[in-house]
């Protein structure tokens, strides 16, 4: 039985990409591609995506590491598979895997504006989309433990970054030098650790406030109600 919400996407060189596909529930405020953390497109972004489609978003949640045939996750988290997702991570080079995935959701989005957000892995591929990829109007990066090695990437569109004080993977001297090397660009520091907006570590108060200013930076590019 096919999974609900799940269609496959096409790269520019004919690979299949799996990818959970949520139709906006009210008039269309353009497209919105939801890059996933290591887990993959585990329940919680579905669930993610669904909430957003609610509020008028077309939403697809690329799968950024798994084949094509790959079910989606049953649980948010795989505790005893980390070293093996991780490598797949590392394995990505984003720019080989990731992005054209990225771009693959991207395209299937366009005839409107077309937003992006990425959570941990995919917070540093929401970063490197919103350097590389074309078609984006804005992009939030949430958590991307990888961006300080990508700092010197200068994104084509309005980006902003969240991260928590307190989050044991990043260091505050890994966010200090994002922002020495981007001054001008919108960095939010959280009172939260790592993954404050999924379960595993979830904060309501930096979630909601770091998905309110994610929604408002989508709304100033371009993202008003009936406009996609």
């Amino acid at each position: 039985m096919a999974e609900p919400g799940r269609v496959t996407l096409t790269t520019t060189d004919g690979s299949p990409v799996a990818a959970y596909h949520a139709p906006p529930g009210e008039a269309r405020r353009g497209g919105l591609v939801i890059l996933h953390a290591i887990w993959g497109v585990t329940p919680h972004i579905r669930q993610l995506s669904d909430t957003l489609a609610d509020q008028g978003y077309e939403v697809i949640a690329p799968s950024l590491l798994d084949d094509a045939d790959t079910p989606f996750p049953a649980a948010d988290l795989d505790p005893p598979n980390l070293d093996a997702r991780m490598a797949l991570g590392l394995a990505s080079g984003w720019g080989a895997t990731a992005l054209p995935r990225v771009q693959a959701a991207i395209d299937r989005l366009a005839g409107g504006k077309v937003f992006a957000m990425g959570f941990c892995f995919g917070g540093t591929t929401a970063w490197l989309a919103a350097a590389r990829c074309t078609g984006l109007t804005a992009v939030s990066c949430f958590y991307g433990g990888d961006i300080v090695g990508y700092a010197d990437e200068q994104p084509k569109v309005p980006t902003i970054l969240h991260f928590g004080r307190t989050d044991p993977l990043i260091p505050m001297s890994d966010v200090e030098r994002i922002t020495a090397a981007h001054p001008d660009l919108p960095v939010w520091l959280y009172d939260a650790g790592h993954a404050f907006v999924a379960p595993s570590g979830h904060h309501p108060d930096s979630a909601a406030l770091a998905m309110l200013r994610t929604l408002q930076l989508f709304q100033r590019a371009g993202g008003s109600r009936g406009e996609a």
